[in-house]
C-alpha cells in the first residue's frame, strides 16, 4: 500500500478543515518528521493552481486524472466546489476508493457528497445535519436512520464530519491510519482541543 494521503480540493475549498490531519502526519511536537509513515499529496480537476474560500492559492501534486491507483486514503476537503460541476469527476474516485478498501474521509460538503454518492448508505456517519444529507443525496441517500448528531464518526472506513470538526475529523483518521500511538494521537487532539493553557496552568 502506497503512504499516500489524498486531499481532493475543488475550487473554492475550506484549508482550515484539512490542517489539523496534515499537520499530524508531516511533523510531531518537536519536528518536522524525517521518515513520515504517511505523505500529503492534493489533487484537483487540473495541475492549475486552486484557490481556497480563504484567498490562498495551492498546487496540486495530481490531477484527477493522474491519481496513482495506490494510495492510503482519499479525504474530500470541505468548501463550495461540491455544489458545481467539477464535483462529478469525483464520484468514480469515491466509487473505486471504496470498493478498493481504502479509507475515505469527508468533511463538510465532502460529507455530504459522499451522500450523493450513496456511500453513506450502510454506516453510521454525520455531516452538516440530515436534512442536507437527504438535499444533497436525493435518492441516492437512503440511510437518514444512521446519521448521527456528532461532530465526526467513523465506520467500516469511513470518516464523516461537520463543518466545524476539523480536529475531530483529523483524531479520526489518524486512528484508522494507525499514524500513531492511540494515545499520542489522544494527546495531540486534546493539546488542541482544550490548549496549552488549560492543560499546563501557569
Amino acid at each position: 500500500m502506497s503512504n499516500e494521503i489524498i486531499y481532493v480540493v475543488l475550487p473554492d475549498f475550506a484549508s482550515h478543515e484539512m490542517v489539523y490531519l496534515m499537520e499530524a502526519v508531516g511533523c510531531d511536537e518537536y519536528q518536522i518528521k524525517p521518515n513520515p509513515k504517511y505523505v500529503n499529496k492534493i489533487a484537483a480537476p487540473t495541475m492549475e493552481p486552486v484557490s481556497a474560500c480563504g484567498g490562498f492559492r495551492v498546487l496540486p501534486d495530481y490531477s484527477f486524472d493522474t491519481i496513482p491507483a495506490d494510495y492510503a486514503a482519499l479525504v474530500l476537503v470541505g468548501g463550495f466546489g461540491w455544489s458545481t460541476a467539477a464535483a462529478d469527476q469525483v464520484a468514480s474516485l469515491v466509487a473505486n476508493a471504496v470498493a478498493d478498501g481504502k479509507i475515505v474521509g469527508g468533511i463538510c460538503n465532502g460529507a455530504s457528497f459522499l451522500a450523493k454518492c450513496g456511500v453513506l448508505n450502510d454506516i453510521r456517519h454525520t455531516g452538516n445535519g440530515v436534512d442536507q444529507l437527504k438535499l444533497w443525496g436525493g435518492s441516492n441517500y437512503t440511510n437518514a436512520g444512521g446519521y448521527v448528531h456528532e461532530q465526526a464518526i467513523s465506520d467500516n472506513g469511513i470518516v464523516t464530519a461537520n463543518g466545524s470538526a476539523a480536529l475531530e475529523f483529523a483524531k479520526e483518521l489518524l486512528l484508522l491510519l494507525e499514524n500513531d500511538t492511540p494515545e499520542r494521537i489522544e494527546m495531540y487532539y486534546q493539546f488542541n482541543k482544550q490548549g496549552f493553557c488549560s492543560l499546563f496552568p501557569g
